[in-house]
């Protein structure tokens, strides 16, 4: 058996175990067996012990990566500052035969450096038995310095023959942004006997307060903190404070919950440093299974390893109506569901439940024309589909540039304004996935039981990539709660991919500036030759004025880099980047918020610009019947005692938070349906296959 055995170092191929492997089970090596084709090994990474310290302070941050044949297959999460790591993840990897060995490295994470090498070992897989749980102790070695004790990897592996065609499997999409922009798929199998199913069982709400007299990482005596919050592998990152403390979150999030039992938050507190590794300020975990279901549960967290308190608001709250079926197993085609749906989301039900504001049903039918993304000049795509942060998938369908999944997917729609993303990948089973195309589309743009063919984009979403994919989508909604929920804060993707330097970007954002800042210009000149008030030297002094401005600006950056004038050459790139960044998002922020002003006016999203002029009227009438000073002191009087009345209330602004709906003129772009070739309708091609 392999149990407890430890395997030899990656300096011998293949390994020998010193105790001898039982030959009476069904060692692959040992009894003939008809060779498959295919084989799964499912393997959990369990733990590390012992493992070598790479960094200064005498620990480490390690993960680990699976290689077969050469190519990556899977890479853990990162333990930080941890010669002991737990990691429990489970990886399916599916192996064409067994003479390539597993090999498995480790490496020290190292921020903007190249990682250290750790150690390595091998796996022979032909000593495994089929079918069986097996329990392997892994020597890890350097093949330059065999004598050196670098620790040892635990592992739980199973090997299993796979027979016949793939089975329907449903995935769960989960995304890795610390070191790249490409993701992997974790398997989440749908049992055959349930054609369908809720993915998750829950959700957890979580609101991040505050932190108290939190440690101080600067040599000012301050900290740059922010929290990352994990569950399973959900990810959630707060903004960064700067130059505190006692920081002040008062951010609201949501994960998933897919175990009945619960599971653990890992929470980890961070020091934002530019140029170089962030510092770890502390940790602390939040077990769901000791919290009630229904209850907001107020948490006071004291950081391990580290210095203060996190404050944390936490809401256990039963599932939300998620599914996966097939075509034949449809809500909206069910009479007696599709009266309860109309029923839930009535006019008459204005104040049951505000948060939920609708019920989205995406048919994901077929594709056509897709790329080739194989050397073979076939694909093997399958679909996701997203809303906000729920995100599901198809099943693949192997070589096929013209797959068909037949599937229905349907959501709990909490924001009326928000875009449903469906993307198509190509699976590799060895590397990530490969990018087919996208498509968004907004939800107050859908028209209900119209089966519609869809250009698919490239990754931008500014342009036509090859193929096209047939969806057929309902959305029902309430319009009062949808118009309520306007004017709270708008959820945002927690696993976005944080910005990058473009030139291009750059450059775009800040002709969009100009734009914007032009039609304030001509604005002006407008309303000066209303009163016959030409005066260009007033005009020019105002542009002086602003250049002084962002002349100011840059001197006050400049004092605050003199403290990194002494860091290396490479701590300055990554300064002077993070910078530049910096200036390309404020210069989206600014021309966004001008051009959704300009697209209220237009009418981009008739719903809002309806909105608009609801509110307008409302407030006229009021104003008709009350004075203004009363209004403007019930207001004073509602903003001032705020905080007393909810302490923990999340700050907002309803006029931002109306604007965050309307579209920018990129968005705009974005979001705009290409024309079909006409050769491509689902009509032509039934009227076809009838003659």
């Amino acid at each position: 058996m392999l149990d407890s055995c430890k395997l030899k170092s990656a300096c011998n191929l293949p390994f020998f175990c010193n105790k001898k492997i039982n030959t009476a089970g069904t060692s692959n090596a040992d009894v003939p067996l008809p060779d498959p084709g295919m084989y799964q090994l499912d393997i959990t990474l369990r733990k590390g012990q012992s493992l070598a310290a790479r960094d200064r302070g005498g620990t480490s941050d390690p993960y680990v990566k699976f290689k077969i044949g050469g190519k990556e297959v899977f890479r853990s999460k990162t333990i930080h500052k941890n010669l002991n790591p737990v990691w429990e993840e489970k990886a399916c990897i599916l192996v064409d035969h067994l003479r390539e060995p597993l090999y498995i490295k480790v490496f020290d994470y190292d921020f903007g450096l190249q990682d250290d090498f750790m150690g390595s070992a091998f796996l022979d897989l032909t000593q495994l038995e089929l079918n069986r749980p097996t329990d392997v102790t892994l020597t890890l070695k350097d093949p330059h310095y065999p004598d050196h004790d670098l620790g040892i990897i635990l592992l739980s592996v199973v090997l299993t023959p796979k027979e016949g065609e793939p089975r329907d499997v449903t995935m769960l999409m989960r995304k890795s942004w610390k070191r790249s922009s490409k993701f992997q798929t974790q398997s989440l199998r749908l049992s055959d006997l349930h054609r369908k199913s809720h993915l998750w069982r829950g959700i957890v709400s979580i609101t991040l307060i505050e932190g108290r007299d939190l440690k101080a990482m600067d040599s000012n005596g301050l900290s740059d903190p922010y929290v990352k919050f994990r569950l399973g592998h959900q990810k959630y990152k707060s903004k960064i404070m700067p130059k505190t403390l006692n920081p002040q979150w008062r951010e609201q999030f949501d994960f998933h919950l897919y175990e009945e039992r619960g599971g653990i938050i890992d929470i980890t507190a961070w020091d934002k440093d530019a140029g170089k590794r962030d510092d770890f300020i502390g940790r602390c975990q939040v077990d769901l299974s000791a919290l009630s279901r229904e209850q907001t549960h107020k948490l006071e967290l004291q950081l391990e390893e580290g210095e203060g308190h996190l404050v944390l608001l936490v809401t256990l709250t039963a599932s939300a109506t998620v599914s996966i079926s097939d075509l034949s197993v449809n809500s909206l085609e069910d009479q007696k569901e599709r009266e309860e749906i109309l029923r839930r989301y009535s006019p008459l039900r204005i104040f049951h439940n505000l948060k939920d504001v609708g019920f989205l049903q995406v048919k994901v039918i077929r594709a056509e024309g897709l790329m080739a993304a194989d050397v073979t000049g076939k694909s093997d795509p399958f679909c996701v589909v997203e809303l906000n942060n729920d995100r599901l998938l198809t099943h693949t369908v192997y070589k096929n540039l013209n797959p068909e999944w037949n599937k229905v997917f349907t959501f709990n729609v909490k924001d009326i304004h928000s875009v449903l993303e469906v993307t198509v990948y190509d699976e590799d089973r060895d590397r990530s996935a490969d990018f087919l195309g996208k498509v968004a589309i907004p939800l107050l743009s859908i028209q209900n039981g119209e089966q519609k063919a869809y250009v698919l984009k490239n990754k931008q979403l500014t342009g036509p990539t090859k193929g096209v994919i047939y969806l057929e989508i309902d959305v029902i909604f309430n319009a009062v709660k949808a118009s309520l929920r306007t004017l709270i804060p708008k959820e945002q993707k927690y696993i976005e991919e944080e910005n990058r330097l473009s030139k291009q970007l750059l450059l775009r954002n800040f002709i969009r500036m100009k734009r914007c800042v032009m039609v304030l210009v001509n604005a002006a000149y407008y309303v000066n030759s209303c009163f016959d008030w030409d005066s260009p030297p007033r005009s020019l002094a105002a542009f002086v004025v602003v250049e002084d401005m962002l002349e100011d600006e840059e001197e006050e950056e400049d004092k605050d880099d003199k403290d990194s004038e002494k860091k290396g050459f490479i701590n300055k790139i990554y300064a002077i980047q993070e910078v530049c960044v910096s200036v390309q998002n404020i210069l989206d922020e600014v021309a966004s918020f001008g051009e959704r002003i300009k697209n209220t006016f237009n009418w981009t999203v008739p719903f809002l610009s309806w909105l608009a002029i609801v509110a307008l009227c409302m407030f006229t009438v009021i104003l008709y019947f009350i004075p203004l000073r009363y209004i403007v002191l019930v207001w004073g009087i509602n903003k001032f005692t705020k905080k007393l009345r909810s302490p923990y209330a999340i700050d907002n602004n309803e006029l931002l938070d109306f604007l965050s709906r309307v579209p920018s003129d990129v968005q705009v772009v974005q979001y705009q349906e290409l024309k079909p070739d006409p050769s491509h309708s689902p009509y032509k091609k039934k009227k076809n296959n009838l003659g």
